[in-house]
């Protein structure tokens, strides 16, 4: 395996350098400045249930806010009079260097907000030179995704039964991928109320109500759906199991689900054994989690509350983050969950994560304009993050620490509002 790694390292650093410019930026993405600024336009080109579906969160959403709130709580300490002409924002992680700490969690369903949104999501990834991860509740087959970004990684949700994982695993390894990420804060459905409210289901129920919202919707029913239909025929669940998932329409989804509440450490030892590149878990928030994952022999975490989108009231990831680093030593440790600013990445590198991954905003940019949009998202960021740098007075990341922050607590609005996403008035 070692020689294997070698080989791979070796094509991940020739193509590591940015591949040709990217087109001119259309102008429905002039106006947008920041990663907030493509909701709006995306929950006016998608159907409601589809915009309810990404920007939703579970019961009173107030997991999705908390994690908002604490990127609130810490403030900036800069440092002046430093040159720092010659900032970069290179991050390297398991051992390819990527040309900034940002990259694209993972977006189940991302084909139903976006024509072969999988595929647009990895296509700039790669051409940015970022990692994306994919979703096992992705309709786009992993092979043909791997085909696409050879860098990307496989984010797995995996049933308590060993018959169906280790041939999952087997086939995630022979489409090539080198990390594998395990989502573990999903053994049962999230209580997803606004879905239920906007008339969006798994699997997808052609009701008179989501017939009317397609219908108000031409732009996407046009061009994704029926675009989708026409090119692809019936849209699959492709990647929960070994052999072809059912497909979208189809109640044997119900049954595909089942079984995640029965998976354990046990079955985590298992993959461990079985899975012969990088492993990841996602999902973690408790530090005696954290430290059983590095003893089964996992390399890194992603500290996660699924955006808000599972247990409700669970704790905000950055509030966890300091903690983690403290006991974990040199461990790897990345971060999701409500970053939208470049101030929101340093916040958390400073506080000890080694990545951080970016869900909604980039869902929404492939909505509006495909790969080309996820492209522009990524550039906001990376200005955002180099004027910080340079304002607080840092040329490399690996200067920005605790020190560069102040924790005060306090009260008031966050900069999202679950309440707009579930489409409350």
């Amino acid at each position: 395996m070692t020689g294997a790694r070698s080989r791979s390292a070796a094509r991940h650093r020739a193509a590591a350098k940015p591949l040709e410019a990217p087109a001119p930026l259309p102008r429905r993405l002039q106006s947008i400045l920041a990663l907030e600024d493509f909701a709006g336009p995306a929950r006016k080109l998608l159907p409601r249930m589809v915009y309810s579906y990404v920007a939703g969160a579970v019961e009173t959403g107030a997991g999705f806010r908390d994690a908002s709130r604490a990127f609130d709580d810490y403030s900036f300490v800069p440092r002046v009079l430093r040159d720092v002409s010659q900032r970069e924002q290179t991050r390297t992680l398991f051992g390819r260097t990527y040309s900034s700490p940002v990259g694209i969690a993972p977006l189940g369903g991302a084909a139903i907000s976006a024509y072969r949104g999988d595929l647009a999501l990895a296509e700039a990834a790669r051409h940015m030179n970022q990692p994306m991860i994919m979703s096992a509740s992705s309709l786009i087959r992993l092979e043909d995704l791997h085909r696409i970004y050879p860098g990307a990684w496989f984010q797995a949700y995996l049933a308590g039964d060993e018959t169906r994982i280790d041939p999952m695993i087997d086939r995630v390894a022979r489409a090539g991928f080198e990390t594998l990420v395990i989502t573990v804060d999903t053994p049962v459905p999230g209580n997803r109320e606004n879905n239920v409210r906007n008339g969006y289901s798994m699997p997808i129920r052609m009701t008179p109500r989501v017939a009317l919202d397609c219908f108000l919707h031409p732009r996407w029913t046009l061009f994704t759906l029926g675009r989708t239909f026409l090119c692809h025929g019936m849209p699959h669940f492709e990647n929960m199991d070994a052999l072809r998932g059912p497909p979208m329409m189809s109640r044997n989804l119900v049954r595909n689900l089942g079984d995640r509440d029965q998976f354990d450490w046990r079955h985590l030892e298992l993959i461990r054994r079985r899975w012969a590149g990088r492993l990841v878990v996602k999902g973690v928030l408790a530090l005696d989690d954290a430290r059983r994952c590095r003893d089964v022999g996992v390399d890194g975490i992603i500290l996660s509350n699924h955006g808000g989108r599972q247990l409700d009231h669970s704790i905000s990831p950055l509030r966890v983050l300091p903690e983690m680093r403290a006991a974990m030593g040199d461990f790897t440790i990345m971060i999701d969950g409500s970053v939208r600013r470049g101030a929101d990445v340093l916040k958390a590198l400073a506080l000890g994560a080694d990545f951080v991954f970016v869900g909604r905003p980039f869902m929404f940019a492939a909505a509006l304009a495909g790969s080309r949009g996820v492209m522009h998202a990524m550039d906001l960021l990376r200005a955002e993050i180099d004027r910080n740098m340079a304002m607080l007075g840092a040329v490399h990341l690996s200067e920005i620490d605790a020190g560069f922050l102040r924790h005060a607590e306090r009260s008031g609005s966050t900069k999202h509002e679950c309440l707009e996403a579930s489409g409350a008035k």
